[in-house]
């Protein structure tokens, strides 16, 4: 009698523990708030941004000294479409930016329907006349570009054309060209325009001056060139060049260096010459890198060849390098101030460990190479741009419990903006701080973390494991600086608001942590070498004292939800209950059908590793339920990667249960969908390990 009492008496504490967790809802917790598209203008004081309230996304602008916060446009819908490419004119007179479309993922200029509107939305060129505050649709379109003046160009089908910001002109095709273009830079006097221009197996740089002087080709070659800039003085171009062509099908699983060089071209004559050439090595592989011309007498590029993503200054007279951010750290977010002076960008790195999962700003003055480190402390700080001459910052920051806003910095005072937008329901002071933790995966690499833990409660609580996707991600000590990742940080705080345990695993594959660590060998669907990490997380977990080992729980999505379904279909045992929300199932597509005669020596050999790094492989003892989500635009992740694994438990009469959200992308553009997302996500987990 005595046993049954005090076991009642246990359960009612857990029931009042849980009872009392519960002191937000997610609806309330996704009310983050979140800026994107910060920019500033290259004449002024004058800043801009894109604010996203819950799915109501709009155009913001200060200017100084006050820098008070404008409301510029009035889409007061959550209608899933998306602002992006938001930029001043030269001049400062004019805001432009693009209206719908999904950005973060493919097939980027594509219409957005979240909605599910029998007509469906357009993807347009937005302009805003700073003087008048009016905004007004330019033309359909995507991928512009900016000139002096009232220039304004942008691409379509491969083409390049012409719209007029004051409305007086018809928009028209500016020229005809060969090939796909992808790619533009205006002459510092606007005059003329350097382009890329796709063309099979090579990719040329050229000048466009106007309709009847011909293309003036660079430097042509059977090569690819790419992100062409000018000289402040108009008299010269740089670029990168990589290789072209197909090449010989050489092993598919041994890692090859990526060769790159940097060039420079004289513009009158055409003439180009090398000016650097990558270390031959995998570090020193190209990655589609920064890239600037600030002064007439040096380049700055990005380079990970010492084994972190630092920058370099590369003197354009003796070709010699200098290495601008030495440190274990990352930079990244990197800016050109409006006057070409100053550098500024956001690193992992600070005077304590927890750094590395963090961001600080840092800017570099050109003319001394000084180095200085902007912010320190325990928030998050991300995307700086300088304003007017490069003595005030503005950048996004955040704290673990306060999500991102607009924040300025003059010297030694910093002022955030907008906290009034953030409603009065958010949960802000009941949010917990996350705790850096580390574990080791069975091939002794060190592993990073996050553990949200609500204080109080019962002995032991259930577990769950968050793996993010990308997976080139690095979760953070604090709200994201992504939308995506903003929207899984609140919805770990509400996993732990309802009393589980949850361990943010930063495996490898993610940024972060050095070279080795973002690209191992034997990774993704060369041998999902990361998922140990992930198993190590799980036993990680279920070892604390106050968990219960046998609740473990995991959910993830897009590569997390690959992973998630890797570690249910291999682990079952460990993973009690998972949610894969639009993840990868099936590797083996991952490869080609050899074309002709010549197939690389190992075909046979990856395509069976691929098989075996995939779920797919495994579902003979995935016996964990699943909850399986997916929207069917998604333009990452193929709906069908969920829609035929689903066959495949069917076929195995597998129980399941699974939400398919029509006309939403990858990146929920709908706010209701995703809180719909995150509720049953929680739910799910809920339904399993706690009732």
């Amino acid at each position: 009698m005595k046993k049954t009492t005090s076991l009642l008496f246990i359960l009612f504490l857990s029931f009042c523990f849980l009872a009392k967790a519960q002191n937000f809802s997610m609806e309330q917790v996704g009310k983050f708030s979140f800026p994107s598209e910060l920019t500033s203008s290259p004449s002024g004081e004058k800043i801009a941004w894109a604010m996203n309230e819950q799915g109501k996304r709009n155009v913001y602008f200060a200017e100084g000294p006050d820098f008070k916060p404008t409301k510029l446009t009035s889409f007061n819908e959550d209608d899933g479409q998306e602002i992006s490419s938001l930029r001043f004119t030269p001049d400062g007179n004019w805001l432009v930016f693009v209206r719908g479309g999904d950005h973060g993922g493919g097939n980027a200029s594509s219409t957005v329907n979240a909605q599910n509107l029998p007509k469906l939305p357009k993807v347009e060129i937005w302009k805003i006349n700073l003087q008048t505050k009016v905004a007004a649709v330019v033309t359909e379109g995507d991928d512009f570009f900016l000139g002096a003046g009232q220039q304004l160009v942008f691409l379509k089908n491969g083409q390049v054309w012409k719209a007029d910001l004051s409305g007086k002109e018809k928009t028209t095709q500016l020229f005809e060209v060969k090939g796909s273009v992808n790619s533009l830079e205006f002459s510092p006097d606007g005059k003329k325009i350097a382009f890329t221009v796709n063309r099979g197996g090579h990719q040329l740089l050229g000048i466009f001056e106007n309709t009847q002087t011909p293309i003036h080709w660079i430097a042509p070659s059977f090569h690819r060139y790419s992100q062409p800039k000018w000289s402040p003085d108009g008299n010269k171009l740089a670029f990168i060049k990589t290789l072209g062509g197909e090449g010989a099908a050489f092993s598919l699983l041994e890692p090859r260096h990526v060769p790159w060089e940097i060039w420079i071209a004289d513009v009158s004559s055409g003439e180009g010459k090398m000016l650097w050439k990558a270390p031959e090595t995998l570090r020193g592989s190209y990655r589609y890198p920064f890239f600037a011309f600030p002064n007439t007498n040096e380049l700055i590029f990005e380079s990970y060849q010492d084994g972190w993503q630092h920058l370099y200054s590369l003197d354009i007279n003796s070709g010699t390098t200098t290495l601008l951010t030495p440190g274990d750290y990352m930079v990244e977010q990197i800016k050109l101030s409006t006057d070409n002076k100053k550098l500024v960008f956001s690193a992992n790195t600070g005077p304590e460990k927890e750094d590395m999962d963090r961001r600080h700003i840092g800017s570099i003055d050109l003319s001394s190479k000084k180095l200085n480190w902007e912010t320190t402390g325990t928030g998050i700080e991300a995307y700086p741009v300088t304003i007017g001459q490069g003595n005030t910052l503005a950048y996004f920051s955040a704290t673990a419990q306060r999500p991102h806003l607009v924040t300025l910095k003059k010297g030694a005072e910093i002022r955030v903006l907008q906290e009034n937008l953030i409603p009065s329901d958010f949960p802000q002071t009941s949010l917990i701080t996350p705790k850096q933790v580390s574990f080791t995966a069975p091939d002794g690499t060190i592993v990073y973390g996050q553990l949200f833990e609500k204080a109080g409660g019962p002995p032991q609580k259930p577990g769950v494991v968050f793996v993010h996707g990308g997976p080139q991600r690095q979760m953070l000590l604090g709200w994201s600086y992504m939308d995506y990742y903003s929207n899984t940080y609140s919805l770990n705080q509400y996993l732990a608001e309802l009393g589980f345990v949850v361990l943010s695993v930063n495996f490898r594959l993610g940024i972060g942590y050095g070279y080795e660590f973002h690209r191992p060998a034997y990774g993704y669907y060369q041998g999902a070498v990361e998922y140990q990490d992930v198993k190590a997380g799980g036993e990680f977990l279920a070892d604390l004292p106050q968990v219960d080992s046998d609740k473990i729980g995991i959910y993830g999505g897009s590569y997390g939800g690959f992973l998630t379904a890797l570690a249910l279909a291999r682990d079952s045992d460990l993973f009690k209950v998972g949610v894969d929300i639009h993840g990868v199932h099936d590797m083996d597509g991952r490869y080609d059908l050899p074309d002709g005669y010549e197939v690389a020596p190992d075909y046979e050999k990856a395509l069976e590793i691929a098989w075996k790094s995939s779920p797919i492989a495994d579902l003979d003892t995935w016996t964990s339920p699943v909850l399986f989500i997916h929207s069917d635009d998604d333009r990452n992740v193929n709906v069908s990667q969920t829609t035929d694994l689903i066959r495949r438990f069917e076929e195995l009469n597998k129980p399941y249960e699974s939400i398919l959200i029509p006309g939403d992308t990858h990146h929920w553009m709908k706010w209701r969908n995703m809180i719909r997302v995150d509720k049953s996500t929680a739910d799910f987990l809920k339904k399993h390990l706690m009732n």
